[in-house]
C-alpha cells in the first residue's frame, strides 16, 4: 500500500512544472488602438504597445477610467453647453478589452468625457 501511495505522489509531482509561460511574442499587446481626432484637420494615430510605460499614449490610455470609453447614458441630465465641433473615435483593444468609443463636445457630459480622454488624444497626436 505504501508503494502505491509513493507512486501516486511521484506521478503528481512529475506533473508539476509542465505549465510553460506563453512566449511574449504570442501574448496580446496591452494596447492596440486607432485614435482619430478631428479638430478641423483629421489626425489618425495608431497606439500599439506591450506595456503602459512603452509610450506617453500608452500611459495615458492606462491612466483612463474605463467608464470614459462608455457612452453617456440616455437618461443622464447634461448641461446644454457647446464645447466646440471637435470629434474623436478610439477603436481597438486596451488591456484585453474591446474599445469602440466616440467622443464629442456637444454638451456638458460629452465635454467631461473629452477632458478625461484629452491626454490620450494629445499623446496619440
Amino acid at each position: 500500500m505504501r508503494i502505491l501511495v509513493v507512486l501516486v505522489a511521484l506521478v503528481l509531482v512529475a506533473g508539476c512544472g509542465e505549465d510553460e509561460e506563453t512566449p511574449a511574442s504570442s501574448q496580446a499587446p496591452f494596447a492596440d488602438l486607432t485614435v482619430v481626432v478631428d479638430d478641423g484637420s483629421k489626425k489618425t494615430s495608431d497606439v500599439r504597445c506591450d506595456a503602459p510605460g512603452d509610450s506617453a499614449a500608452c500611459q495615458a490610455a492606462a491612466d483612463m477610467d474605463p467608464k470614459t470609453f462608455e457612452p453617456v447614458p440616455g437618461n443622464q441630465a447634461c448641461t446644454q453647453q457647446y464645447g466646440g465641433p471637435e470629434t474623436a473615435t478610439v477603436k481597438g483593444t486596451l488591456d484585453g478589452k474591446e474599445i469602440d468609443a466616440k467622443f464629442s463636445r456637444v454638451n456638458g457630459c460629452e465635454i467631461t468625457r473629452w477632458d478625461q480622454a484629452k491626454a490620450l488624444f494629445e499623446a496619440a497626436g
